[in-house]
Protein backbone atom coordinates (compact mmCIF):
# COMPACT_ATOMS: atom_id res chain seq x y z
CA UNK A 1 0.00 0.00 0.00
CA UNK A 2 1.15 3.79 -1.07
CA UNK A 3 2.10 5.40 1.76
CA UNK A 4 2.25 9.54 1.11
CA UNK A 5 4.39 10.12 4.23
CA UNK A 6 6.75 7.62 3.86
CA UNK A 7 7.12 8.69 0.21
CA UNK A 8 7.65 11.71 1.31
CA UNK A 9 10.36 11.42 3.89
CA UNK A 10 12.51 8.90 1.03
CA UNK A 11 12.43 11.77 -1.29
CA UNK A 12 13.89 14.39 1.76
CA UNK A 13 16.89 11.31 2.53
CA UNK A 14 17.43 11.89 -0.89
CA UNK A 15 17.95 15.02 -1.02
CA UNK A 16 19.86 15.62 2.53
CA UNK A 17 22.40 13.04 1.12
CA UNK A 18 23.25 14.91 -2.10
CA UNK A 19 23.31 18.09 0.26
CA UNK A 20 25.41 16.31 2.70
CA UNK A 21 27.95 15.76 -0.16
CA UNK A 22 28.16 19.31 -1.64
CA UNK A 23 29.29 20.62 2.13
CA UNK A 24 26.92 23.73 2.41
CA UNK A 25 24.77 25.27 4.79
CA UNK A 26 21.10 23.97 4.67
CA UNK A 27 18.02 26.14 4.40
CA UNK A 28 15.28 23.43 5.10
CA UNK A 29 11.77 23.77 5.49
CA UNK A 30 9.03 22.07 7.14
CA UNK A 31 5.03 23.04 6.61
CA UNK A 32 2.25 21.89 8.70
CA UNK A 33 -1.53 22.51 7.78
CA UNK A 34 -1.01 25.31 10.64
CA UNK A 35 2.42 26.66 10.30
CA UNK A 36 5.67 27.00 8.42
CA UNK A 37 9.33 26.16 9.70
CA UNK A 38 12.49 26.96 8.18
CA UNK A 39 15.83 26.70 9.62
CA UNK A 40 19.72 26.90 8.42
CA UNK A 41 21.89 24.50 10.00
CA UNK A 42 25.09 23.86 10.01
CA UNK A 43 26.93 20.97 6.83
CA UNK A 44 28.20 19.14 9.35
CA UNK A 45 24.62 19.12 10.69
CA UNK A 46 24.72 19.08 14.00
CA UNK A 47 23.70 23.13 14.87
CA UNK A 48 20.79 25.01 13.76
CA UNK A 49 22.53 29.06 13.37
CA UNK A 50 18.81 30.67 12.49
CA UNK A 51 15.49 29.49 12.67
CA UNK A 52 12.47 31.24 11.72
CA UNK A 53 8.26 30.17 11.56
CA UNK A 54 5.32 31.92 11.59
CA UNK A 55 5.37 30.57 15.98
CA UNK A 56 7.72 33.80 15.73
CA UNK A 57 6.32 36.83 18.02
CA UNK A 58 5.79 39.11 15.22
CA UNK A 59 4.42 36.97 12.81
CA UNK A 60 2.08 34.95 14.84
CA UNK A 61 -0.65 37.84 14.97
CA UNK A 62 -1.40 37.29 11.39
CA UNK A 63 -2.93 34.36 9.46
CA UNK A 64 -0.18 31.44 9.79
CA UNK A 65 -0.98 28.90 7.10
CA UNK A 66 -0.82 30.84 3.95
CA UNK A 67 1.23 32.02 1.14
CA UNK A 68 1.75 35.65 2.56
CA UNK A 69 3.18 34.04 6.31
CA UNK A 70 5.08 31.71 4.20
CA UNK A 71 6.66 35.32 2.29
CA UNK A 72 7.25 36.79 5.71
CA UNK A 73 9.11 33.52 7.16
CA UNK A 74 11.45 33.34 4.13
CA UNK A 75 11.79 37.47 4.66
CA UNK A 76 12.65 36.47 8.83
CA UNK A 77 15.16 33.74 7.55
CA UNK A 78 17.47 35.60 5.27
CA UNK A 79 17.49 38.90 7.26
CA UNK A 80 18.81 36.15 10.16
CA UNK A 81 20.83 34.24 7.81
CA UNK A 82 22.83 37.77 6.51
CA UNK A 83 23.53 38.24 10.10
CA UNK A 84 24.96 35.11 11.10
CA UNK A 85 27.51 35.67 8.07
CA UNK A 86 25.65 33.17 6.02
CA UNK A 87 24.70 33.88 2.08
CA UNK A 88 24.65 30.57 0.09
CA UNK A 89 22.64 27.84 1.19
CA UNK A 90 21.62 24.61 -0.47
CA UNK A 91 17.33 24.39 -0.42
CA UNK A 92 15.93 21.28 1.30
CA UNK A 93 12.30 21.29 0.82
CA UNK A 94 11.74 18.22 3.24
CA UNK A 95 10.27 16.39 0.12
CA UNK A 96 7.06 18.55 -0.12
CA UNK A 97 6.75 19.56 -4.04
CA UNK A 98 8.26 23.15 -5.19
CA UNK A 99 5.12 24.80 -5.43
CA UNK A 100 2.53 26.95 -2.92
CA UNK A 101 3.96 27.87 0.81
CA UNK A 102 7.65 26.24 0.31
CA UNK A 103 7.83 28.19 -3.23
CA UNK A 104 6.75 31.50 -1.56
CA UNK A 105 9.27 30.94 1.20
CA UNK A 106 12.10 30.12 -1.05
CA UNK A 107 11.60 33.34 -3.50
CA UNK A 108 11.23 35.56 -0.82
CA UNK A 109 14.68 34.18 0.60
CA UNK A 110 16.28 34.86 -2.40
CA UNK A 111 15.05 37.95 -3.09
CA UNK A 112 16.22 39.12 0.11
CA UNK A 113 19.82 38.16 0.01
CA UNK A 114 19.70 34.38 0.08
CA UNK A 115 21.94 32.09 -3.14
CA UNK A 116 20.59 28.91 -3.69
Amino acid sequence: MFDKKAARLRRAKKTRAHIRVLGAHRLTVNRTPKHIYAQIISPNGGEVIAQASTLDGSLRSGATGNIDAATSVGQLIAERAKAAGITKVAFDRSGFKYHGRVKALAEAARENGLEF
